[in-house]
């Protein structure tokens, strides 16, 4: 006698994806790192917190570097890196906090290439924070960022990160166009 077999075979269990935290997390420690490294160069040039220069050195510094109206352009720079760098660590305006930090780290590098890549004096350090910013632009902030209450940026856009960075590029070159 022949038996037939209704049994099926047990549901294989389909995969998820795995839940994004971590990706999140991880986004979250290096906009923090970023965003507050950058905010605490800002202080540096405007209120010569941290040992910086304050307005007139820094002014004096940009002014050695080739850059006209150093007052003015030390003032840009201190107030682009820590507002740039509050928002970035907040994650608030995502793209446009990491195209400020990314126009002026270019500047920063320019100012520092040829002196070789390893600090004290290379560009080691300037080229990693560069990076980073392009890479949280690109990216976006994770969803433990303050871009997740705006509806236009609650999902970021690979073409936000873009535009960004085509603005960083441009206002870099403009600005390093006038200098000396």
């Amino acid at each position: 006698m022949t038996t037939i077999s209704t049994a099926t075979k047990p549901a294989r269990a389909v995969s998820t994806p795995a839940p994004t935290t971590h990706y999140d997390l991880g986004l979250l420690i290096l906009r923090l790192a970023l965003g507050l490294t950058m905010a605490a160069h800002g202080t540096q040039k405007l209120f010569g917190w941290f040992s910086g220069g304050g307005i007139d050195g820094t002014a004096a510094f940009f002014t050695m570097s080739g850059y006209p109206a150093g007052r003015t352009m030390a003032t840009i720079a201190g107030l682009t890196e820590t507002f740039g760098g509050l928002a970035m660590a907040l994650g608030l305006l995502t793209p446009l906090a990491g195209a400020a930090l990314v126009g002026t780290l270019l500047n920063a590098l320019a100012v520092k290439w040829g002196n070789g890549f390893f600090a004290p004096k290379g560009v080691e350090y300037e080229l990693f924070l560069v990076a980073a910013a392009i890479a949280l632009t690109l990216t976006g902030p994770g969803r433990y960022a303050a871009d997740r209450s705006l509806p236009a940026l609650r999902d970021h856009r690979l073409v936000y990160g873009l535009a960004a960075l085509t603005l960083a590029l441009a206002s870099a070159a403009i600005v390093l166009l006038i200098r000396n």
